[in-house]
């Protein structure tokens, strides 16, 4: 394609005339939103629609002359066909960190020039980061500025969908009392004042959901929480009298959404302000009164919300149940049409899993896009079926699926791969790798407190013996009815902090994988809940805990190399069919019976 007429290079065209319209001579562009989400509501898509590039991380950086986009190996494959033609330079990230776009912009910079960005989309933890590294290289940094706002005529407007309550049984505890144990935290620390942007906090916080997000039950809306009482900002009409009176009986007013920033500006000069630089935003410090003094601390909802109940625990099994007795349906009906040789494609995978788990009690929605991935799509692991770009599932190999579910009991997310006939002995051996992997993380005994990215190596360790490895983390945090992904524990790489310690409660996914490009993937992913375990030495060493598997589906039994396989790594599958055998029983009947009594025989 001629990179003078590609779209992304209209755009990046223009949005450089901005920069020197603004006498801006670098740009930094997070993936972000003034909430800091991850998923983002069509607003703030500005990386996407800049550059074309539509996966769900990265960065782009940009000079008068030069724009670069920054993807992790997750999207390597996916960026490098998106970008293509478009003049945009792709920059591989190791990780996804803003290191690289920080030091592409340093470097591609004099001392002198001038670096601005969006205050209103740059946490404050990032902005220190590229503000201390503009100061090294000697240059300018002005961060205020949406140089995106005179460039993109068609952005779309704030999303206003209704929010309503999540209410008893499945919400365990009340408003009142999640507002009680925040103002606690607050006086331990001497804070008057808590600026919560983390959507994901403000709808645990409140037993508000919504649909502003694709897949996530959030609302887009920031709160103040004050001594006596709070203030929920959020545009006019998303919240009926009914509810709004019921927030007030809470001590919650509400207040329109563009409002946040005068109420900032308007708290007196003695306000302590409790603010996470990693989950609010410099344009919102920056409307803060310069005598307030700032407390800089994770929120204290965000660690709350991470350690679920025992009542919590209990809706989220009954959940994974009806999961799992939607994926016995599916895959009941899916091999039945491949045997009578319908030829089917990726996108009827998406299709024939949704309509399955939308039958379900407690049903609300997806937690993510599903990734159903055909041999050398299999191997992206972010990939996406698309109905102008997907593949039929011809000739014989592997199948990943990555799918999961909201409940209004629970957040589901499980990764399977099938064999569809039979299987080659490299791809059974990357298979039983892959597997051995998740089982040696899943019995793992560990201490209370451990740093989460300390458990990382436990299953890349069969991978590694092999020579094997894999790019994205082990593990994330997953809410309760809430985000898929949730902090603050990581089982990764990343480098460990003292509030990813972890603890009873937590639930948390099992992760890896091997991928071959062009050839296939594989990655096999349960949920586990850390449970307290009872150990001869009566902790004298101290609280220990492991890993109770919630996820309740068969694992593909077909693809193993039982000669890579340990005794008592198949004594634990054999376990843990006989489990998932037991709890979906009751749940399935006919072909999905069938299928589940067939999927779960002792191997």
């Amino acid at each position: 394609m001629d990179t003078r007429t590609h779209p992304a290079r209209t755009r990046v065209a223009t949005v450089q005339a901005e920069l020197r319209r603004l006498q801006l001579d670098g740009y930094f562009i997070p993936s972000a939103d003034p909430h800091l989400s991850e998923y983002l509501p069509e607003r703030w898509q500005g990386r996407q629609w800049l550059s074309g590039f539509t996966g769900s991380a990265g960065y782009v950086a940009l000079t008068q002359d030069r724009c670069a986009v920054f993807a992790d190996s997750r999207y390597w494959e996916q960026a490098e066909k998106e970008l293509a033609g478009s003049g945009v330079e792709l920059v591989k990230m190791a990780k996804n960190s803003a290191d690289d776009p920080i030091a592409w912009l340093t470097a591609a910079l004099k001392p002198g020039q001038t670096v601005g960005s969006d205050a209103s989309i740059l946490a404050l933890a990032l902005a220190a980061q590229l503000g201390g590294a503009c100061k090294a290289a000697g240059l300018s940094w002005q961060p205020g500025v949406d140089a995106l706002a005179g460039a993109w005529p068609e952005r779309a407007d704030l999303p206003k969908r209704p929010v309503r309550e999540h209410r008893a049984p499945q919400a365990t505890q009340s408003r009142a009392e999640r507002l009680a144990l925040v103002r606690a935290k607050l006086a331990e620390r001497g804070a008057t004042h808590h600026l919560v942007s983390s959507l994901d906090d403000i709808g645990w916080l409140l037993n508000l959901r919504g649909s502003d997000v694709d897949y996530n039950p959030v609302f887009v809306a920031h709160l103040l929480i004050a001594p006596e009482a709070a203030t929920l900002f959020v545009s006019q009409g998303q919240i009926d009298a009914t509810l709004a009176a019921r927030l007030a009986q809470d001590g919650v007013h509400l207040a329109d959404y563009a409002q946040a920033a005068a109420h900032l500006a308007a708290l007196p000069p003695s306000a302590v302000v409790w603010l996470d630089p990693k989950r609010v935003t410099l344009g919102s410090r920056q409307a803060l009164p310069a005598a307030c003094r700032v407390v800089e601390a994770i929120n204290p909802s965000t660690l709350a919300k991470s350690r679920k109940s025992a009542l919590d625990a209990e809706h989220v099994r009954e959940a994974m149940r009806q999961d799992g007795a939607a994926m016995c349906a599916f895959y009941a009906e899916f091999e039945s049409r491949l045997a009578r040789g319908e030829r089917l494609s990726e996108l009827d995978v998406d299709e024939l899993l949704s309509r399955e788990r939308a039958k379900r009690p407690g049903f609300f929605g997806l937690s993510f896009s599903t990734i159903a991935g055909w041999m050398a799509n299999g191997a992206l692991p972010h990939y996406r079926a698309l109905p102008s770009s997907f593949s039929y599932l011809d000739g014989e190999g592997l199948l990943l699926i990555d799918s999961g579910g909201q409940y209004e009991g629970g957040t589901t997310d499980i990764t399977r791969v099938w064999a569809i006939g039979t299987p080659t002995a490299q791809q059974c051996a990357d298979y039983t790798r892959v597997l051995k992997g998740t089982l040696a993380l899943s019995r793992t005994v560990f201490p209370r407190g451990t740093l989460s990215p300390m458990l990382d190596a436990i299953a890349r360790a069969p991978l590694w013996e092999a020579g094997c490895d894999y790019g994205h983390g082990t593990g994330h945090g997953v809410g309760y009815f809430m985000n898929v992904h949730e902090g603050p524990q990581s089982i990764s790489k990343a480098i460990p902090d003292a509030t990813m310690a972890m603890e009873p409660g937590m639930i948390t996914s099992i992760e890896p994988g091997l991928y071959r490009p062009g050839k296939w993937g594989v990655r096999i992913e349960n949920l586990v809940l850390n449970v307290p375990l009872a150990t001869p030495e009566n902790g004298q060493f101290g609280d220990m805990l492991a890993f109770e598997t919630l996820t309740l589906c068969p694992i593909d039994t077909r693809p193993i190399d039982r000669a890579l396989l340990r005794a008592d790594e198949v004594q634990w599958l054999d376990d843990y069919h006989a489990t998932v055998r037991e709890r979906l029983l009751p749940l399935v009947e006919g072909a999905a019976r069938d299928w589940l009594l067939a999927r779960t025989e002792a191997i």
